[in-house]
């Protein structure tokens, strides 16, 4: 199904396109990059470019068997635009000589490309005759089969012996819209019949998560500006609960959400009821996203822009009830939202992200109250950023107590059967969950 409007040429979109790709390819993150579109282009450009992430892998290995020799970086991005949307017939959103056709059109239009159409013109003409030749030659390769860098695929390998074919799936899978009711004002069950009077279809997942059959912009979303859903997958609507479960008291429990922003998990904190929030990010622009996000929905938290690592420059010396270190990791589990992340992290990432994680875990460590619980997070599946993370944590802390929690939860998705055994059941992104609680000295 086409994803451009009817008013604006195919050209143009994949000249757009083209030029989100390589942006990608020099560095910058696709939601960096989609910010600065056009915003009469971006929403056809958003569609074709998560597309083209996702068959990344795909398009330059059928670009170098079309060409050995790599054309000039931007008339690489535009052939690999249009192969990454051509290569398979089924998903792709327009009929393949249409896509030839309007990739020449985009080259012609350009004039730094317009040397290079007669070249684009053949290599896709060439493909579409030799498609089935082409895509058995490059089936061979892992990066095309999988789509995600060599070093990625191998780590998953290592990390996850039986299950690594099916997070790669689930990773090049579209994300449903996932929503999270806030309990507070409104019931999960009430909230479906809204959705039903409204004509959409939904479906409930968990405690608090529905997700809709068909994405739609916020502000079209029954109640979201009235403060009675949040857009949150459902996978990270556990950390809230998970943190809180048993720490009834007489007063308000004081938690520190130690990397908040945007202010999702900040908000289902209390939302809960019965705590005060303190929330920190290190970008003070990010925590007015945070501020905006609670304003919509009614809460009040204590903001600072701050790092959560320096707390000599932001601590009162009052020790938190309970401490949410959602820390920064690869993202590697949310790679189905965020299809550029595969191709911009490297294999360093890694331990560079586990060496900042195991900082902010020894230095809020102290923070946290005698018989106070820790949950610590990551969006990731690599096992550096969770289960070995934690494993040395609990080694070398004697008051540390390793709670039942979830672990690893792989990303998982509904279509076509895949699962991971012994996964949370439903539809979401993949996560890294561990209960800390501390024991008394």
């Amino acid at each position: 199904m086409p994803v451009t409007s009817p008013s604006i040429p195919l050209w143009r979109q994949l000249q757009s396109t083209a030029h989100v790709l390589l942006d990608v390819r020099n560095g910058r993150s696709l939601t960096q990059v989609l910010d600065d579109v056009d915003r009469t282009l971006r929403p056809g450009v958003q569609a074709l470019a998560f597309h083209v992430m996702r068959v990344q892998g795909r398009a330059q290995a059928l670009r170098r068997e079309l060409a050995r020799r790599a054309p000039p970086p931007a008339v690489d991005a535009l052939l690999c635009t249009a192969l990454a949307l051509a290569a398979d017939s089924e998903e792709a959103p327009y009929e393949a000589f249409t896509l030839v056709d309007q990739a020449v059109e985009a080259a012609k239009r350009d004039l730094s490309l317009r040397p290079s159409a007669s070249f684009i013109n053949a290599c896709l003409r060439r493909f579409l005759r030799e498609r089935e030749r082409l895509m058995a030659a490059t089936d061979a390769d892992p990066v095309a089969r999988w789509n995600h860098p060599a070093w990625w695929i191998k780590r998953l390998k290592a990390d996850h012996p039986l299950h690594w074919e099916a997070i790669l799936a689930a990773n090049n899978a579209k994300a449903p819209m996932a929503l999270r009711v806030n309990v507070a004002r409104i019931s999960p069950a009430h909230y479906l019949q809204m959705l039903e009077v409204a004509g959409l279809a939904a479906v409930r997942q968990g405690e608090t998560a529905i997700l809709l059959e068909r994405a739609l912009p916020v502000q079209d979303i029954p109640g979201f500006t009235d403060g009675l859903v949040s857009v949150q997958d459902a996978g990270a609507q556990l950390a809230a609960p998970l943190l809180l479960q048993g720490l009834a008291s007489q007063r308000p429990l004081e938690v520190l959400d130690a990397c908040a922003a945007p202010g999702g998990k900040t908000a289902h904190l209390l939302e809960q009821g019965g705590v005060r929030v303190t929330a920190l990010d290190i970008d003070a622009q990010r925590c007015e996203r945070i501020e905006a996000n609670l304003q919509r929905l009614g809460l009040s938290a204590k903001v600072l822009a701050a790092d959560a690592g320096e707390p000599a420059s932001w601590w009162d010396g009052a020790f938190f009830d309970a401490i949410l270190l959602d820390a920064p990791c690869t993202a590697s589990g949310i790679v189905r939202r965020h299809p550029d992340v595969r191709w911009l992290r490297r294999e360093s990432d890694v331990d560079q992200l586990a060496t900042v994680q195991a900082r902010l875990l020894n230095t809020l460590w102290p923070l946290l109250r005698p018989g106070g619980r820790l949950l610590y997070c990551t969006c990731s599946v690599f096992r550096a950023e969770g289960s070995q993370q934690i494993k040395a944590f609990v080694a070398n802390n004697t008051h540390a107590v390793h709670l039942p929690s979830p672990g690893h939860l792989m990303p998982h998705f509904r279509a076509g059967g895949r699962t991971v055994p012994d996964n949370y059941t439903g539809d979401h992104d993949g996560f890294f969950y561990a209960l800390l609680e501390k024991r008394p000295a």
